[in-house]
């Protein structure tokens, strides 16, 4: 299984270096191949119970399908800025593929050295790559490029040195290197544009982005640290909890978004959110689908209650959130993307939150989330943290938030482009839904190494083949030109790789269709 699963990464990183062949492409083959062998010597440490820190069981290593998400986005990144002429973004995508490169690069000299005996052909094979990789950011980036790089391996290394301590069981090393990178790159570019505001320079909803993603951090962070002196279960601990996060929020984090857009945080998202009659209507078709979503958690709870026997929610019935999940976004993309964007950033804030007050055991919810959330569990959700919700938010809406907006001038990009918003809908919200359910409930066929269906992959494919010829009726925005073979051979590719994979397929699998996409 892990050879298919690296063989399906290779195909693509080949795919989209046989469209987009630079500089770049001798690294990110040469990183592939290091990733491929150092990946095994990973996986033998998370076997013998050698890693330092301790890691999600019953998955492997998952490092070279993680490590190449950041530098192939790079790389597809910086083609469509250059095609389109935006010398600041294509920079951009530079500095995000080398970034992507020299973390992954890390990784393998960590497992490298804790490796007894030393691996000597990894070590070579290992050392090869970093040079090939060193030697093209020498010739790529600028001074402050390879300082903006450099710390972020810093920001990355403490990060993970603090949180996965903290979590135990809750990461694979590949999935650790795709989290912590991303929040360390996130962390990064916003000390960099609140060092460098510029008034009137940059789009609001972007730094509401940044600013959301290191509050919530950091304030985990906060608590997590508190709660070792202090038990978090009492009254008291629960008022401090929430006086702490007014506190936070409105004397830190408000403040600092504040400076960064130059108007009050909170009359911009009012305006923002009412501005037109059709985010009137979205609103309040998103507020029904939420409290459909808590009406299929209160029932399978009550209905778990009367039938003692019964102790954890189907695959099927977990996939009734996947169905809301399209639901809610598929109208966001075709009528209004700004307020999708700003409406998951708001979601991720409050999702975050609670899972904060499910794990501090804060009063009077916290005991409930406990209890309600228990029934979804799976085998992924071993440690203290349950993310699998919060996986599945950010797969549906990383390609929506890492879509190039100032690389597309009509809001939507050339051919098989034009689906990149809907990546996250397309792979998980279609694909893995409709895979997982005739999978499981018709499959008899099964991949060699794998509990995953043949039934179920075809059945993925052909799901998603409908859902883009159904984008195309509803959505007049998306123009395909002559992209329809690549979309198929990307979507294939990609559902390939949710039959074989090990790591968590709502964060990996949008991430690699988008990548396709773009090339």
């Amino acid at each position: 299984a892990v050879l298919v699963e690296s063989l399906l990464v290779f195909a693509v990183v080949l795919s989209v270096h046989a469209v987009v062949w630079d500089r770049f492409s001798w690294c990110a083959v040469a990183l592939a191949l290091q990733a491929f062998y150092v990946q095994f010597k990973w996986d033998r440490l998370l076997q013998l119970g050698g890693a330092v820190f301790q890691f999600r069981g019953a998955a492997n290593s998952g490092l070279l399908p993680a490590s190449m998400v950041m530098p192939l986005l790079g790389v597809v990144m910086k083609e469509r800025c250059r095609a389109a002429g935006i010398v600041y973004f294509e920079r951009f995508g530079i500095v995000v593929a080398s970034t992507g490169m020299l973390l992954a690069l890390f990784l393998s000299v960590l497992a490298v050295g804790i490796t007894k005996p030393v691996p000597t052909n990894t070590c070579i094979l290992t050392g090869i790559a970093g040079s090939v990789i060193i030697y093209t950011m020498k010739h790529s980036l600028t001074v402050s490029e390879v300082i903006e790089v450099l710390e972020v391996l810093l920001i990355f290394v403490y990060l993970s040195m603090i949180l996965l301590y903290l979590l135990p069981r809750c990461f694979t090393p590949g999935e650790a290197l795709l989290v912590l990178g991303g929040v360390s790159f996130v962390l990064n570019q916003l000390i960099k544009r609140s060092l460098n505001v510029i008034e009137g320079r940059g789009d609001p909803i972007d730094f509401f982005l940044l600013v959301a993603v290191v509050g919530v951090v950091l304030l985990g962070l906060f608590f997590t640290v508190l709660f070792i002196f202090m038990d978090s279960g009492t009254w008291i601990s629960s008022m401090f909890f929430h006086m702490m996060t007014a506190v936070l929020g409105l004397g830190v984090i408000m403040p600092w978004l504040y400076r960064l857009i130059q108007r009050n945080p909170l009359f911009w998202l009012l305006q923002f959110l009412f501005q037109t009659q059709t985010r009137l209507y979205l609103l309040v078709y998103w507020t029904f689908l939420a409290a459909s979503a808590c009406g299929v958690v209160f029932y399978q709870n009550a209905k778990r209650s009367s039938e003692s026997k019964k102790h954890q929610a189907s695959t099927i019935t977990r996939k009734y959130f996947h169905f809301i999940v399209v639901a809610t976004y598929v109208p966001g993309l075709i009528y209004d993307r700004q307020l999708l964007y700003v409406a998951a950033v708001l979601c991720l804030a409050v999702f975050i939150f609670l899972e904060y007050v499910r794990y501090f055991r804060i009063k009077p919810f916290g005991q409930t989330l406990r209890h309600l959330l228990s029934l979804f569990l799976d085998e992924r959700d071993s440690g203290p943290l349950i993310l699998t919700h919060i996986y599945l938010l950010l797969g549906m809406s990383l390609p929506v938030w890492l879509f190039p907006r100032s690389c597309a001038p009509k809001g939507t990009l050339p051919g098989a482009g034009a689906l990149v918003p809907y990546a996250g809908v397309l792979a998980v919200g279609v694909g893995d839904t409709i895979a997982s359910v005739f999978g499981s409930t018709m499959g008899e066929i099964k991949w060699p190494g794998t509990k995953k269906t043949f039934e179920g992959t075809m059945t993925a494919i052909f799901a998603q083949i409908i859902a883009v010829a159904l984008i195309l009726i509803f959505d007049s925005s998306v123009n395909l030109n002559s992209g329809y073979a690549w979309i198929l051979a990307s979507v294939s590719l990609v559902s390939l790789l949710e039959a074989y994979t090990t790591q968590i397929d709502n964060l990996l699998l949008p991430l690699y269709l988008q990548i396709m996409l773009m090339a």
